[in-house]
């Protein structure tokens, strides 16, 4: 049976219940980007303390790694928010990607092998944000269109219930949160590149380029194709 719960509704259920509570709960973020990173913290930074942590093994090479990181910490830097929001930088852990990947190598994007990286990156922060005593944990990376929102919540509610920490439910794409993020890259002018970020993703990024080169936008630092 297919998934339709709603989760933004779910989302704003806990927002409301946060406003009335009248606290400013922790909230650990993961975040894959400065462009997806965006609009979430537009949208939550008036609910809860953020701290983003930036974990994303799957990216390569190093060099679009750095690139994406940088970016994220001038946003954070320049963006002003109601309440603070601070960042943990992760180590740099490209092995453990190919490891959860191997034997996928060829799976489209959008199948398993991103299921299996989506988990990467929520099991270490859920991990962080219980050793760290955070309310909440969540990551940005529903706003794609092109990601999983149902798995993204069905992995970060599996995960929330092995490290004793509430997972906040989220379809950020939800309420044109996906153009607004567009509007905000542009706003500040953030690198926004044309592929998740792993090798195989830049592979299928390569080949849409080939065969319809009228399927990206691509002024050499900004792409309107979902990540």
């Amino acid at each position: 049976m297919a998934n339709r719960r709603n989760y933004q509704k779910e989302l704003e259920a806990v927002l409301e219940k946060v406003k009335n509570e009248g606290k400013l709960p922790s909230l650990l973020l993961h975040a894959c980007c400065a462009p997806c990173s965006s609009y979430v913290l537009e949208y939550l930074s008036g609910f809860f303390e953020i701290t983003v942590l930036y974990y994303n093994p799957n990216i390569s090479p190093r060099e679009e790694y750095e690139k994406r990181v940088e970016e994220l910490k001038r946003l954070i830097h320049e963006m002003p928010f109601p309440n603070p929001v601070h960042m943990i930088e992760g180590e740099y852990e490209p092995e453990r990607f190919f490891a959860c990947a191997k034997g996928m190598e060829n799976v489209p994007e959008g199948g398993e092998r991103c299921f299996a990286c989506y988990r990467l990156r929520l099991e270490k922060t859920a991990r962080i944000a219980a050793k760290m005593g955070f309310d909440y944990f969540t990551t940005t990376l529903s706003i794609s269109p092109l990601k999983n929102a149902a798995r993204l919540n069905e992995i970060g509610e599996e995960l929330g219930e092995i490290y004793r920490i509430s997972h906040l439910p989220a379809d950020f794409k939800k309420k044109n949160g996906y153009l607004r993020s567009l509007a905000l890259s542009r706003e500040y002018d953030l690198y926004r590149q044309d592929f998740c970020g792993c090798v195989y993703s830049r592979r299928e990024a390569a080949d849409r380029r080939k065969t319809d080169v009228t399927d990206t936008v691509d002024t050499g630092h900004f792409s309107d194709r979902p990540v």
